[in-house]
């Protein structure tokens, strides 16, 4: 993926060739209309930011389970069938589904969701505070005025994050769904059959999980800065590239903020960080240990 071609907000599929395919997501057009000039050192980050993500995805796909795939193409071949008028074949299919589902109960018997696949979509808004400040005013005005869906289609647009959306078999009604429809078909109702499976795999459940974009962005930032306050006798870049990291890391926690990513009281105390970082490091000084409570800091934020 060629981090220097993003617009300013991005749909992506971030890891393909895998068992399950991974679906890209167009996402609605919101302010700003064009990708605003995002600072160097954000941009050097995004190569570790993108497969820090796709290693995410990629551990998605581990916990899909196999067993569940196939109780679902079993179903949709039995639905296949009954339209083709196989009833034999839909029997069949639905029988295999119904044993493969109750493997799955055998050996996880607590398992209330069984993972069948996740897209991962990625909103990736590059704006300036100002912007976002702006945009966030004129969806509250929006509402203040009673325009509610202008500000829904606007508020689309305010984000920076990775979902990860898993399709899952609620385990606790689907096999006794399959298994009521099968007397339908032999009772030869097959239509009621039919619309009973299309209601059926209607049942399956999503869950998202999301990661901020800024988290991730400023905690690679606080390592690249981490590199170079433990490095003696700097140069002027390695000062100016560590001066901006830091800096970058504030900006990032900023943009989380405006866009309301977590518990604004767990702002100030990562600030004040951030502000003693840039102090411990002017001038050129080293040391070790100095970004260890930002790191803690960051990595138990939003979780």
């Amino acid at each position: 993926m060629n981090s220097h071609n993003r617009t300013a907000l991005r749909a992506s599929t971030l890891v393909a060739g895998l068992l399950i395919p991974f679906y890209m997501y167009a996402a609605n057009q919101a302010p700003p209309k064009k990708p605003e000039p995002q600072p160097p050192a954000s941009q050097s980050v995004q190569p570790q930011v993108d497969k820090r993500t796709a290693d995410a995805a990629q551990q998605k796909q581990r916990e899909l389970v196999a067993e569940a795939q196939a109780a679902i193409a079993e179903t949709e071949q039995a639905l296949k069938a009954l339209d083709e008028k196989r009833t034999r074949d839909a029997l069949s299919a639905l029988a295999s589904a119904t044993g493969t589902l109750e493997l799955i109960l055998a050996r996880s018997p607590r398992l209330a969701l069984a993972p069948v696949r996740t897209d991962v979509v990625t909103h990736d808004l590059l704006a300036k505070d100002d912007t976002i400040k702006a945009a966030v005013k004129e969806v509250r005005d929006r509402l203040r005025d009673g325009e509610v869906q202008k500000a829904r289609q606007l508020m689309q647009g305010l984000a920076s994050e990775v979902e990860f959306r898993t399709l899952n078999i609620p385990l606790e009604t689907f096999p006794d769904a399959i298994k009521a429809i099968t007397p339908l078909i032999d009772a030869g109702k097959t239509e009621e059959a039919k619309t009973a499976l299309r209601t059926m795999l209607g049942t399956l459940v999503v869950t998202t999980d999301i990661v901020p974009l800024p988290k991730l962005r400023a905690e690679e930032q606080i390592k690249a800065a981490q590199a170079l306050s433990e490095k003696a006798n700097r140069s002027k870049e390695d000062n100016l590239k560590l001066a901006q990291s830091i800096a970058a890391a504030r900006d990032q926690l900023r943009i989380a903020e405006l866009l309301g990513y977590g518990d604004k009281k767990d702002y100030k105390p990562m600030y004040q960080q951030i502000d003693e970082l840039e102090k411990k490091t002017a001038g050129g000084k080293s040391g070790v240990g100095w970004f260890d409570r930002i790191r803690q800091q960051l990595g138990a934020w939003l979780k």
